[in-house]
């Protein structure tokens, strides 16, 4: 069975709100965050203070804004102080978020399992939307999303170091208001993981049946109800799209369905819909080899949509919210789809096969029609689509299309409050034109000029009307080295926008 590392570890990892350190028997490490004055006139009564204090004295460290520092602290269990230096100014949540994920590394280093922060009275009201509960969420989030770790595969590797517990303690005048927000963090953090480990298996552990496995295992543990469509199912269906790009591996493709109801009624459902593709060769239109070994992540929007079905199953918002995932692997071979080949999809559409590289438009197809099909009145689709992507906007930015303003402003909105960038491209009706084909009704790839737009577009008219934006993650699902929150790898970016724009805060 594939396991999820951190995933399954991060499930287990408590979080207590106190008012001293001394309630906690087992707390190792203390982090704590303040200014450069404050560390300086010893308002910091943690341990460890004095010595941080006089390493800025004696210029041992500079102390610089988002700098994080070391000290020995040796009082009781605890060992380490662990220093965070802001601005004068303030923070933005984002800042917050960074800061205590480069902590959070710091403290698997030190091989500390359960760190408590140090609260103060102005902690609540660091950041400018002054909101004691998203506080304590980037606290959390940031804490444990920096905690990360990648599984390797070498002969003499280490078991990986976890987080056992996290404390906030001092001035919590709201425990309330810091234990929601820190819920909300974990939350949000475990579907972020689940989505890294993920997308960080090698493509020989995960196969389509393997993703619907460990589908089944989300869906037992968060309460969600689970329908997997094997080969043969949708052969009989008619969904040629799926069929078509997988025919040619030995490891038949998958559609995996998971269901969340949080109202009575099946009303108002968001279908969120993901590209699994657990490996791409190209097909016949075969990749260059390198830099191939990075198609592991071309399920990238899977395992997005899956990590924010996690969230979602442990929040239990009053939300309605249906994720169909569409997973094959794209291999050359005899029988594979080729350039010219005319594939007919679930919604009777047909395809013309320009390119079998641009095979997640293909399985896409399929699958949003059948998110339609169970009741999805508005669609979210994430996919590492397009090169065209990450020459636009590199590994930084997350490029969405639309054809639905309001949705679109909903998912802007909640990704500006997760901290992951997002930005929108055009949708003029001609580069919907470039769909066109003389031989079929759509044809799968237009070329290089917009490519990002219209390969957008071409999962767009699988939505036949119904509010849709794309999300392609092709540049931000997976980092060449760490930056911010994300470690290098799998970044499971846009779990938490998703998140954020089902269940924000009011």
């Amino acid at each position: 069975m594939v396991k999820l590392t951190n995933a399954e570890a991060l499930q287990h990892v408590t979080i207590h709100v106190s008012s001293s350190l001394q309630q906690s028997v087992e707390a190792d490490a203390v982090i704590a965050i303040a200014t450069k004055a404050e560390w300086l006139n010893g308002t910091m009564n943690v341990p460890g203070s004095a010595i941080c204090k006089q390493s800025i004295e004696t210029g041992v460290i500079k102390a610089q804004a988002g700098s994080v520092h070391v000290f020995p602290a040796g009082e009781g269990n605890v060992r380490f102080l662990i220093a965070i230096v802001r601005s004068e100014h303030g923070w933005t949540t984002e800042e917050l978020r960074c800061a205590f994920a480069k902590a959070a590394r710091e403290a698997i280093r030190l091989k500390a399992a359960h760190p408590a922060i140090f609260v103060s009275h102005e902690f609540a009201v660091i950041t400018p939307e002054k909101r004691t509960a998203a506080v304590a969420q980037a606290v959390v989030e940031g804490s444990l999303l920096g905690a990360y770790q990648r599984e390797t595969y070498k002969k003499e590797a280490e078991a990986l170091h976890h987080l056992q517990s996290i404390e906030l303690f001092g001035a919590v005048l709201d425990h309330e208001q810091w234990k929601a927000g820190a819920e909300r963090g974990h939350a949000y953090a475990i579907g972020t993981t689940i989505a890294r480990d993920l997308t960080n298996l090698p493509g020989n552990e995960l196969y389509p049946s393997t993703l619907a496995d460990i589908a089944a295992r989300i869906a037992d543990t968060y309460k969600l109800e689970i329908e997997v469509l094997d080969e043969i199912q949708l052969e009989a269906k008619g969904m040629g799209g799926i069929i078509g790009v997988g025919k040619a591996s030995v490891n038949p493709p998958r559609l995996i369905v998971l269901k969340y109801q949080g109202k009575e009624e099946w009303t108002d459902v968001l279908g969120l819909v993901g590209k699994g593709i657990t490996f791409d060769t190209g097909g016949i239109s075969l990749k260059r080899a390198d830099g191939m070994e990075e198609m592991i992540c071309d399920m990238g929007g899977s395992a997005t949509v899956l990590g924010t079905m996690a969230t979602i199953g442990r929040l239990r918002p009053k939300k309605n919210v249906i994720c169909v995932i569409a997973s094959a692997e794209n291999m050359p071979g005899g029988n594979a789809l080729k350039p010219g080949d005319i594939v007919k999809t679930y919604s009777g559409r047909t395809i013309e096969v320009i390119n079998t590289d641009a095979e997640g438009r293909v399985v896409l197809s399929d699958a949003m029609t059948y998110a339609k099909e169970l009741g999805a009145s508005k669609l979210i689709d994430v996919a590492t689509l397009t090169g065209a992507a990450i020459v636009a906007f590199g590994d930084v930015t997350t490029a969405a299309v639309t054809n639905d303003e309001p949705l679109l402003n909903e998912v802007l909105a909640a990704s500006m409050r997760a901290g992951e960038h997002v930005w929108a491209l055009p949708s003029h009706k001609e580069y919907w034109d470039l769909l066109k084909s003389d031989v079929a009704d759509v044809r799968n790839s237009c070329g290089r000029g917009g490519g990002t737009i219209t390969g957008g577009l071409f999962i767009g008219t699988f939505a036949d009307g119904l509010p849709w934006v794309h999300l392609d993650i092709a540049g931000t699902a997976y980092l060449k080295k760490s930056r911010g929150v994300n470690p290098k790898g799998a970044t499971g970016v846009m779990v938490r926008t998703l998140a954020e724009t089902i269940y924000p805060y009011v």
